[in-house]
């Protein structure tokens, strides 16, 4: 008999400073490690202030992690150590993996006023930590948006939804990420893969997230679902929009340090250490063991 998933742990953005002073949102971060393995944090840096976001994040190391940017306002202007460059703009996706290591900077810029978007950290498993870096810009016009139903519209970005797959695919860990609009009373219905860790982060209006129907849960609020099945969520009486994430648990050791996540306290010195004295960037091919 199936068994619909249910919401078993809320939570409320909470304000942040990151980088060169930018202001964001935090859903869920470092004081929430293992709740979402494979999953590490999720910010939400929408804002209308350009003194709040024009800061932006200087060059710096990521090593051990991918990271996930998707623009929903604005844009920004991003370069990294691989020699990429370019601007992500509304409606794109970059997902850049770090592995053994990439040195990067983003620096948002407002369009018309608005500037925002959502950056998600995937932790990347002991075996690929040190994988080779690389990088990868998805068009907003390769996201497809499907259908299911009326009232229902899902942009896929990676994973599948009736029949159709979205176009981040050939990533380290199984991961699912949909955005999902409903008109006010509209129901979304979906099976996530079985074992894998569920949430969904509101954008947007307000819903009921699974069959029990408990109080709306509206913007700015991420639910962690637990084990099951179908998840069935609906609409309140306004629009209601919301990012589903789903991912195989990876269930290893977490040792975390700023920008850069490994399994040990030893691995994070090593890196930092190699930061500092100029090896933290490894020639393509260079396959060393993290010692």
């Amino acid at each position: 008999m199936s068994r619909s998933r249910t919401v078993v742990q809320g939570f409320r953005v909470r304000p942040t400073l990151e980088g060169a002073g930018v202001h964001l949102k935090r859903a869920f971060g470092y004081d929430q490690v293992p709740l979402f393995d494979p999953f590490l944090m999720l910010d939400d840096f929408r804002s209308d202030k350009p003194d709040e976001y024009l800061p932006g994040f200087p060059w710096h190391p990521h090593r051990g992690i991918e990271t996930v940017t998707y623009m929903l306002d604005g844009a920004v202007e991003h370069g990294d150590s691989l020699g990429n460059k370019g601007t992500i703009m509304p409606g794109q996706v970059q997902w850049m993996t770090a592995g053994g290591g990439i040195v990067h900077q983003e620096m948002p810029k407002g369009i018309k006023g608005k500037m925002g978007g959502l950056q998600l950290w995937v932790n990347l498993p002991r075996s690929h930590k040190m994988m080779a870096p690389r990088y990868r810009d998805v068009r907003a016009e390769d996201i497809p948006t499907v259908e299911p139903e009326k009232g229902v519209k899902v942009k896929i970005i990676a994973g599948r939804v009736a029949g159709v797959e979205g176009p981040v695919r050939d990533i380290i860990d199984d991961i699912e990420c949909l955005d999902v609009s409903l008109t006010p009373g509209r129901r979304f219905e979906h099976l996530p893969k079985k074992g894998h860790a569920v949430l969904a982060y509101v954008l947007a209006g307000s819903g009921s997230f699974d069959r029990e129907r408990r109080p709306p849960v509206g913007s700015e609020h991420t639910v962690l679902y637990g084990d099951g099945d179908g998840l069935d969520i609906q609409a309140g009486d306004a629009p209601l929009r919301f990012i589903l994430l789903g991912g195989a648990p990876l269930r290893e050791t977490v040792a975390w340090g700023g920008p850069i996540v490994m399994n040990t306290d030893e691995e994070l010195d090593q890196a930092f250490r190699e930061y500092r004295d100029g090896t933290f960037l490894r020639p393509s091919g260079d396959k060393r063991p993290v010692e």
